[in-house]
């Protein structure tokens, strides 16, 4: 896939609203997932670390004050170039699409916060996760940390208002077609703005067919970011280890 501006995911996360609607984002709980994940993968103290679809680099940075050798990516150019002012010896960002291989290994490839299921084209989804295998040394592991579709739609406000930074973003959520949506719709400074989040509504199941077609083997699965076991029903994460 290029990149094409009429993907909703490129206007959308290059748009300065994108971060101010997710700012409280429990940073805390990201840190805690990190410790638990690089914990649990055992990864070698200077280990090399790809974040696919870093954003503006939280977790990268984080992952980096934990010692690992980290590169962030995302095709977002604002965020990289936000993300760019933490560069330093041992953690580099760059734009790059995902569905590509980045062409170097690592000893573990993250993607994380539901950054998969957004491609107009499904060949995508496959694509991703074999650009992941293929960055991945002997010994490396790729993370797929997605939504428990099942619990999200059993769980679905349909509708509510949230306000940030004195900005009122109405969303409306539902499914159709095999996608989660989400319509946002908002004004600032006179001007009114309407956004839609799509994400396809995979199921462990989906992600199981997709691997192997991939060619990648499922070690382990979580249902939420302390690493407790998956619940179908119950977990509000389905978080996937493979290799």
């Amino acid at each position: 896939m290029t990149k094409n501006t009429i993907q909703w995911y490129t206007s959308w996360f290059d748009t300065p609203y994108y971060h101010i609607l997710y700012k409280d984002r429990d940073h805390e709980e990201a840190q805690e997932f990190m410790d638990n994940l690089t914990d649990y993968l055992n990864l070698p103290e200077d280990g090399k670390i790809l974040d696919l679809a870093c954003g503006k680099g939280r977790h990268s940075v984080y992952l980096n004050t934990l010692g690992f050798d980290v590169t962030g990516v995302d095709l977002s150019e604002n965020s990289i170039a936000y993300a760019k002012q933490y560069e330093k010896e041992n953690l580099h960002f760059e734009v790059h699409d995902m569905c590509e291989p980045y062409n170097k290994k690592f000893d573990a490839v993250f993607n994380l916060f539901t950054s998969f299921g957004y491609f107009e084209n499904e060949i995508d989804n496959l694509r991703t996760i074999k650009a992941i295998h293929a960055d991945l040394n002997d010994y490396g592991f790729g993370v797929i940390d997605f939504m428990n579709i099942d619990f999200v739609i059993d769980n679905l406000v349909p509708e509510d208002t949230k306000t940030v930074n004195g900005i009122d973003f109405h969303q409306k959520r539902y499914v159709k077609d095999g996608y989660l949506f989400k319509d946002i719709s908002f004004e600032d400074k006179g001007e009114t703005f309407q956004f839609q989040e799509r994400v396809k509504a995979f199921n462990l199941k989906d992600f199981e067919e997709l691997f192997e077609q991939a060619g990648v083997y499922l070690l382990d699965i979580f249902g939420d970011y302390k690493l407790h076991k998956f619940h179908k029903n119950t977990s509000e994460r389905l978080i996937m280890v493979f290799k």
